[in-house]
């Protein structure tokens, strides 16, 4: 677990001192999950599989999660002793921690088997205004993925910015569909529809934001948020783009297998995200835990990691050029 640790918890600390202190620091945490990352993952090092469940890593990350988005907020809203420079340093820093990391974390609680970590990954993405992912990505997104149905998987030619519209929107939209659903076919279902939970918590937070650090630090907290809902539809782009389950006879599509997601084994990027980019297997097995994730021969490959591949789908055409010959020849094999 060492090395998922030294990957996530690292930029934490550096954005932290960077908020705190200014100087050089917030260029070191930019630093540590930018240019860093991508030097570790050319060394090529490998992170083996492991039984243990990282559940002390996932609650560590949720902890650092609640201290470094007030402590962000003040800093970029607020803070006395920071240039100006420092405040867009601590935002970028801060905006790709809560984007790769925070994300990450929170889709690994709220797949745990026991309620309380589901409950703080829904309180994460709560935080970053986008609870209602929560009942998307479980309810819709895992039983439709690579189908029509699913308005995070983006078929071949749709790109980023037309996916970012029609997401966001689509995720809502279908996440309240799921959840009154379920409550429809429950007789007698008590206590709040999930959306007033995750609307309520968004204005609780909003309130919060603008007590830390008035009128700038409630516009630091929206713009935090917005950055960190992007990044996890260009993961959600990225690892689903074009791959398409099949659709029998009797109108059900095929199960999902390997086949139906991209993933990007390389190493400290993924250990940086929980695995999050060994998707295939996740989808397979969405009760697995992080360090047993596992990329085979099968699963469909990103030439670049996942940070990297999420920058060059901000490009539509760069990115279907690079994209579509291989979802053709998935297609054709």
């Amino acid at each position: 677990m060492l090395w998922y640790v030294i990957a996530s918890l690292t930029p934490a600390v550096l954005i932290a001192v960077a908020a705190l202190l200014g100087g050089v620091w917030p260029v070191l945490a930019l630093f540590s999950i930018t240019v860093h990352v991508a030097f570790m993952d050319r060394l090529g090092r490998a992170v083996s599989l492991s039984d243990r469940s990282g559940r002390a890593l996932t609650l560590s990350l949720a902890a650092a999660h609640f201290l470094l988005l007030p402590l962000g907020v003040w800093a970029i809203g607020v803070a006395p002793h920071l240039e100006g420079l420092d405040r867009v340093l601590i935002f970028a820093a801060l905006g790709l921690f809560l984007g790769q990391i925070s994300n990450s974390n929170a889709h690994e609680l709220i797949h745990a088997s026991r309620r309380l970590p589901r409950r703080i990954g829904t309180a994460v993405y709560i935080s970053l205004l986008h609870g209602h992912h929560v009942s998307a990505h479980l309810r819709v997104h895992h039983p439709a993925a690579a189908t029509p149905a699913d308005p995070n998987s983006a078929p071949k030619g749709m790109g980023f910015w037309r996916f970012l519209l029609s997401a966001s929107w689509g995720e809502f939209r279908a996440g309240w569909q799921a959840d009154s659903a379920q409550r429809a076919r429950k007789t007698g279902a008590k206590g709040l529809h999930p959306y007033a939970i995750y609307l309520g918590g968004a204005a609780l937070a909003l309130l919060t934001a603008l007590l830390l650090g008035g009128i700038s630090g409630l516009f630091a907290y929206l713009g935090l948020a917005a950055y960190a809902q992007m990044q996890l539809l260009l993961s959600d782009y990225v690892q689903h783009y074009g791959l398409r389950r099949q659709q029998r006879p009797d109108g059900r599509f095929e199960p999902i297998g390997p086949q139906h997601s991209w993933n990007a084994p390389k190493w400290y990027s993924a250990a940086m995200m929980l695995n999050a980019p060994r998707h295939s297997d996740h989808h397979m097995r969405p009760a697995r835990a992080f360090p047993a994730l596992e990329v085979t021969e099968e699963m469909p490959k990103l030439p670049y990691s996942l940070p990297i591949m999420a920058v060059i789908a901000l490009v539509p055409p760069l990115w279907r050029r690079m994209m579509d010959r291989r979802v053709a020849r998935l297609r054709s094999g």
